[in-house]
């Protein structure tokens, strides 16, 4: 906010940051019960997620707090507010130290309750910024008792029961009321104020008020903070133990934003992804799940100068409200220093946020994280899918998301709980646990796919069934059952099909051979189909075999993957995206039995472009074509070296063999050594002249070429000479000048020396 701009040192404002920074833009996210696929029991649906929350911060204003304590409590408060996109939400932020004597009070309410929409988001920073620390004579201890029965009451009274009620307690020191006259005489109000308390949690427990504390610096108590966690409502968003209340406790205010979102997500059955922290401009990466149904990326900005472009895992920037390739987005807080962008239906992969800031406004990191809820989704088999009395058979509960994606990332699944029952006619129920940790019929450990035993009872004498339910929190929970008969004897019909597996890309074809015996003398037609495909992403062919009489034969199975834009996420190169299914085969001639129920596992890659199929042949014709390039250059330039005119001894040579001078040619120009002849008639000696009548240049074979202007070229020896005038001429080198006996000029060369006349 631009209050933090003018309240003190850089100091401070970072505090401030840190205090509620990665809470902004936290929404209280839907979460839809995943549909039966076909062939199951139908599922037994989860209660949605709420669209809504009431909480209520309590902000420590005791003047135990140091100078940057209080902004940062007053900023996490605030962008709570500015970051939360549920518009049916309401939040309720006040002050609370004690009240020493009548004229005092130990609340200040600062936001009476207020519904975040868009106009709720804009008044709460200005009503949270009346909160401020006590002054010595305004009461100066930190009576919990009072903030709970203030929060209790700001949260229970003339609220929906069935909304979630949520208290946290922001507080730096433990609890002190030895200086508040009304709890009693001063020897016992110690006691007072833990009889209080009590008092004050239960009520809590009483009206649903869930108590989230969390304390910061060296002074508060771990014992009292998780008394007054363990005190409130214990019911969470989930029946797991990361949902249930818990106190916090950190070093200081500068890591009271990272907890607080953590609560936040905790006590909201989200989950939160953290991302990098860079000074602006930069491009921060963070990663949705491809569980999420609903996000909410958090960008803490540090200064409202600060502007932020969202690019999705396809490579495209997205819009800030609006719909948008199947996603739906909005952004809160956008002008402040901290902006949340919801997104119903989120591309998963990894986004890029790019923030850009103007000179003077870079100094503060940006940081990004997100915080999320899904849906996840099992597929269940038994093998055999018909045992008999007696016989063990095994359970696989396989995780999907709703789209039928397999899910690659552990940690997309932690803290869940799998529960499961075996059931049927003629026996009670029996105990049966799923594990993924690759021991017994598990066949790996943390590859999303759950597996155990069980001996059906030799009492059993019809249907079956085994029910698993997938609880997580942050993920809508999913019960899935599979239903099958005891077997009486030997079916007239077997198959064999191992697990299908294979990878390829849109449009291929991946192959499976399913071997069958029929043992009647009648034909049995079998039906096959995929339960759990997701839609147009994988098929099946043949749907239906006839198998003959006494027949058996090995057929081959066919599974198609669909094309790319039945994708509703991008597919990479290097990452595949694995497609889950069960394959079904049923005999329909013997009352639909389930021959098999087999999972399936395609995974599938993009196919690769024009660049990347052909890569390395272009890489190596590029090679090929540098290689040559260099040494048609090297082969030119040693050819050009060869012609160089520079050194050569030039001879000028009266008509009766006098040497008259002798002259050192230089650089040629264009490799000519351009030269004339000076005072011709008097004192004869060759000059350099740019654009002299006569050039020499070295000829490859030896020797030189003369060249006059307008005329022939003429091949100079070692030992021969050329004419130059009637009565001059020119030779080479100094042993025809010591032999005394100067050469004949050649006649102008052809052939192989053409090049160089």
């Amino acid at each position: 906010m631009r209050t933090d701009r003018r309240r003190g040192p850089t100091g401070n404002r970072r505090a401030g940051r840190a205090g509620a920074a990665l809470l902004a833009g936290a929404a209280v996210l839907m979460s839809l019960t995943a549909p039966a696929p076909p062939g199951t029991e139908p599922v037994a649906a989860a209660a949605p997620a709420p669209t809504s929350v009431n909480y209520a911060v309590a902000v420590d204003q005791s003047t135990s707090l140091e100078a940057g304590d209080i902004e940062a409590e007053k900023a996490a408060a605030t962008r709570i507010a500015v970051g939360n996109v549920s518009a049916s939400s309401h939040i309720t932020v006040f002050g609370f130290a004690a009240a020493d004597n009548d004229t005092q009070r130990a609340v200040d309410p600062a936001c009476p309750r207020t519904r975040l929409d868009a106009a709720g988001r804009e008044s709460v920073g200005a009503c949270v910024d009346k909160l401020r620390r006590r002054e010595k004579n305004e009461g100066t201890g930190t009576d919990f008792p009072a903030a709970i029965v203030q929060g209790v009451h700001e949260l229970a009274s003339g609220t929906d029961p069935s909304v979630p009620r949520v208290l946290f307690l922001l507080t730096d020191g433990i609890m002190d009321v030895t200086d508040s006259d009304n709890y009693g005489d001063e020897p016992h109000r110690e006691n007072e104020g833990k009889r209080r308390l009590k008092l004050a949690l239960e009520s809590a427990a009483a009206k649903n008020v869930q108590i989230w504390p969390l304390g910061f610096g060296p002074r508060p108590d771990q014992e009292q903070l998780d008394r007054m966690a363990a005190g409130g409502y214990q019911k969470g968003c989930v029946d797991l133990p990361s949902a249930r209340p818990t106190a916090h406790k950190v070093s200081g205010a500068k890591d009271v934003g990272t907890a607080l979102e953590r609560i936040f997500a905790a006590a909201h059955c989200q989950r939160r992804d953290p991302g990098p922290s860079k000074r602006p401009p930069a491009v921060l990466p963070i990663t949705i799940s491809p569980l999420a149904t609903v996000g909410s990326i958090v960008v803490d900005k540090g200064d409202p100068e600060v502007t932020v472009t969202y690019i999705d895992p396809r490579g495209e920037k997205v819009p800030t409200t609006g719909k948008f390739n199947g996603s739906v987005f909005e952004l809160a807080g956008g002008g402040s220093t901290v902006e949340a962008l919801k997104i119903i239906d989120p591309v998963p992969g990894v986004w890029k946020v790019d923030v850009k800031a103007p000179e003077g406004h870079r100094s503060l990191p940006v940081a990004v994280s997100v915080l999320w809820q899904g849906e996840l989704r099992g597929s269940i088999t038994m093998a055999p899918p018909a045992p008999k009395a007696g016989e063990r058979t095994t359970v696989t509960m396989r995780l999907l998301t709703r789209n039928g994606y397999e899910i690659k990332d552990p940690a997309d699944y932690a803290g869940l709980k799998v529960a499961s029952t075996f059931t049927g006619d003629g026996f009670a129920p029996v105990p049966l646990r799923l594990t993924d940790d690759g021991k017994g019929a598990d066949s790996a450990s943390s590859d999303g796919s759950f597996s155990g035993t069980v001996t059906v009872p030799k009492s059993a004498n019809g249907a079956l069934n085994v029910r698993a339910t997938l609880t997580a929190s942050g993920l809508s929970a999913d019960t899935r059952g599979e239903g099958g008969h005891v077997s009486a004897g030997p079916s007239p019909v077997t198959t064999g099909l191992g697990a299908v597996r294979g990878s390829g890309q849109p449009g291929d074809t991946v192959t499976a051979h399913l071997k069958v015996t029929n043992t009647t003398d009648a034909p049995h037609t079998l039906r096959l189909a995929l339960a759990d495909a997701p839609d147009g992403l994988l098929s099946l062919s043949p749907a239906e075999i006839v198998v003959k009489p006494g027949a058996s034969a090995t057929h081959e199975l066919k599974v198609s993957i669909g094309q790319a834009s039945a994708f509703d996420r991008p597919l990479h190169r290097d990452d595949p995206t694995g497609v889950g299914a069960t394959l079904t085969v049923q005999d329909t001639t013997d009352g639909d039995r389930v021959l098999e129920r087999t999972p399936v596992s395609v995974q599938v890659t993009r196919a690769c472009t024009f660049l990347e199929c052909y890569r390395w042949v272009l890489v190596g014709a590029g090679v090929l074509l540098v290689i040559g390039v260099l040494l048609a250059l090297a082969w030119l330039r040693q050819r050009g070296g060869r012609r160089e005119p520079q050194g050569l001894m030039l001879h000028l040579i009266a008509e009766d063999g006098t040497v008259l001078g002798v002259h050192k040619a230089g650089h040629g120009q264009k490799q000519w050594y351009a030269f004339d002849i000076a005072e011709a008639h008097s004192n004869p000696r060759i000059e350099r002249r740019t654009h002299g009548l006569y050039a020499v240049q070295r000829s490859p074979e030896g020797g030189a070429v003369l060249r006059r202007r307008g005329g022939a070229r003429t091949r100079l020896t070692a030992t021969g000479r050329a004419d130059l005038t009637d009565q001059l001429s020119l030779a080479l080198g100094e042993d025809s000048v010591r032999s005394g006996s100067p050469g004949i000029p050649d006649p102008v060369s052809t052939g192989a020396h053409d090049d160089y006349l």
